[in-house]
């Protein structure tokens, strides 16, 4: 065998081996591939995760400012009158039958109210609803709702045997309730999830101011004016009650909620004593006598509208929060 022989035996084996690999490594990278799809189509897939449930929209603190008007107020003042003198020639008992019940006076007229609240709400979810429940205080003041009361009546009386003596009786109220507040819970339900209709009730309180003042005045047609009769008394407290009613609040942006509302209230009962004093004139001069009593009672009692704003604390809703892997 020459050398070139030898040479072209070697190219020749050369080739082959070259080609062989070739074929190694192709079917190696074929069995490879297959291996990680196998392996990749055992594992889990992996997918974005699910959005954050929103924030609840009324759960938290709130304040506000309200405003509106009280009205129908019923704080009247009925007065029953008592004599301490003797009857002379029926005087006395026609001037107590004047002055019993011949004058009341009641905040009936529209007042407006203005103030402030405070409260915190619970939103829960059952049965398929939403309900929100809470407690809120308040306390506004009152202008304009004061009441007056004032009648004259005359009657003509004998008065020592002679005829005739006029009696003309005046009885003059004035009651005013100068503000007012609230300690309340309330409950209701969200008809959609930005509006809320609830209802409402709980503690009462004002404070109450009244007037009665009682004035007599006796003529004998004969002299003229002969007597007076006065008496004058004040009231001044802070009344507790109860109070109920019912509005509706409209979440209308984050954070924010306007509301309107009515509420009936009542503070409980009035009551006091008038002394009446009699002072004498003409021919009666000097003279001074404790002449009668009156009592007078009243209840407390009224209606309120009105709206109002509310800033809650970071509770309103929000968008959610989408993971992102």
């Amino acid at each position: 065998m020459n050398l070139d022989s030898t040479f072209l035996i070697l190219l020749k084996s050369l080739i082959e081996s070259s080609q062989a690999m070739k074929i190694l490594k192709i079917s190696a990278s074929a069995f490879l591939l297959s291996s990680i799809s196998a392996i990749a189509a055992d594992l889990p897939s992996i997918k974005s995760a699910p959005a954050a449930a929103p924030t609840t929209m009324w759960t938290g603190f709130y304040v506000g400012l309200n405003a509106g008007g009280t009205f129908g107020n019923n704080s009247a003042l009925n007065a029953t009158s008592s004599s301490f003198a003797q009857p002379i020639a029926n005087i006395d008992l026609t001037s107590i039958a004047l002055i019993s019940g011949s004058g009341s006076g009641s905040s009936g007229n529209v007042g407006f109210i203005g103030g402030g609240q405070i409260g915190y709400n619970w939103q829960v979810r059952y049965g398929g609803y939403n309900f929100v429940s809470g407690l809120e205080a308040d306390i506004q003041g009152i202008a304009g709702a004061g009441g007056n009361g004032n009648k004259w009546t005359a009657a003509n009386a004998d008065y020592f045997g002679e005829c005739c003596t006029t009696i003309l009786s005046n009885q003059r109220v004035n009651s005013i309730l100068p503000w007012f507040g609230t300690i309340r819970s309330r409950i209701g339900f969200l008809v959609v999830p930005s509006i809320l209709v609830y209802g409402t009730g709980g503690l009462a309180y004002g404070g109450v101011n009244a007037k009665l003042q009682n004035t007599q005045l006796y003529s004998q047609n004969q002299i003229g004016l002969i007597q007076i009769e006065t008496g004058t008394n004040s009231y001044s407290n802070t009344q507790v009650g109860w109070t109920v009613g019912g509005g509706a609040e409209w979440m209308f942006m984050p954070n924010w909620s306007a509301k309107a509302e009515y509420l009936y209230y009542d503070l409980g009962n009035v009551s006091g004593s008038v002394v009446n004093t009699s002072y004498g004139l003409n021919f009666l001069s000097g003279t001074s006598t404790l002449e009668g009593i009156t009592n007078y009672k009243g209840r407390v009692t009224g209606n309120i509208i009105r709206a109002g704003v509310n800033y809650h604390f970071n509770f309103a809703s929000v968008a959610p929060v989408v993971a992102k892997y």
